[in-house]
């Protein structure tokens, strides 16, 4: 595993103050939002270790994913498992890694395959296996928040390296309840760009700015650009791409 993988792990473990035995996973009550609270653990990870791999291999073209890094979910966190050789990981990304106030933050049903390329599974991947330890440790999204940016400011996290970026071309992602496929698609993670410098956004402009990642606390500026195939090479289907 990359060496600011396993630093970002035990950067980590340093900053939990629950530990998983006592942390408290409390189940969406009759009268609240569908989802005001995190499920039971059992509801966000794959019984199947190998379907879980393959899930997250589907995020990009086989020939980027064969040889990629797979890391799957535990109960304590992301794990390796699989030892890639080309730079590239696979995850298979949960409903957390959604901006802060989203209404799905704790949707256990989301499923966000991901690969990410050598310079963003350095720089990028490191946020979202620290997010991940740190919310399964019980610690509350205000809390998780406030670790991150303490961790930042002490210069124990990654800046987006210069060409970080991943696919998301999984025909298996469900990226939640409104548009749950959505569109294959690239991401492209950046740190102190405006959206004028990539055109992100303008009319007949390929390129979307992800607004919900600049509600978070980690340092990047993300733009997308979707495909008209998903990673098996099939064509996209308007009408199902965000079919439920």
């Amino acid at each position: 595993m990359n060496t600011r993988i396993i630093q970002a792990m035990a950067v980590a473990a340093s900053m939990l103050l629950v530990s998983p035995s006592t942390h408290k996973l409390a189940q969406a009550q009759e009268g609240k939002a569908p989802y005001a609270a995190m499920a039971p653990l059992d509801q966000y990870l794959i019984a199947d270790r190998d379907a879980e791999i393959a899930l997250a291999k589907s995020a990009a073209p086989p020939a980027l994913s064969n040889d990629a890094n797979v890391l799957v979910l535990e109960k304590d966190g992301y794990h390796t498992a699989v030892e890639g050789k080309n730079g590239f990981s696979c995850i298979v990304e949960r409903s957390w890694m959604s901006h802060i106030d989203s209404a799905e933050f704790w949707n256990s049903r989301m499923r966000g395959p991901v690969c990410y390329n050598p310079a963003a599974a350095r720089s990028i991947l490191p946020y979202t296996i620290l997010r991940t330890k740190l919310l399964l440790s019980g610690l509350s999204k205000a809390e998780m928040v406030e670790k991150i940016k303490l961790s930042l400011a002490a210069g124990e996290l990654p800046m987006p390296e210069p060409g970080a970026m991943s696919y998301m071309m999984s025909k298996d992602q469900y990226l939640g309840d409104g548009g749950v496929h959505w569109h294959p698609h690239l991401m492209f993670h950046l740190f102190g760009v405006s959206t004028a410098s990539w055109g992100a956004g303008l009319p007949g402009s390929p390129v979307l700015l992800n607004t919900d990642q600049a509600q978070g606390p980690e340092p990047e500026t993300i733009f997308m650009v979707t495909v008209d195939h998903w990673s098996d090479g099939s064509a996209v289907d308007d009408s199902a791409a965000h079919a439920h």
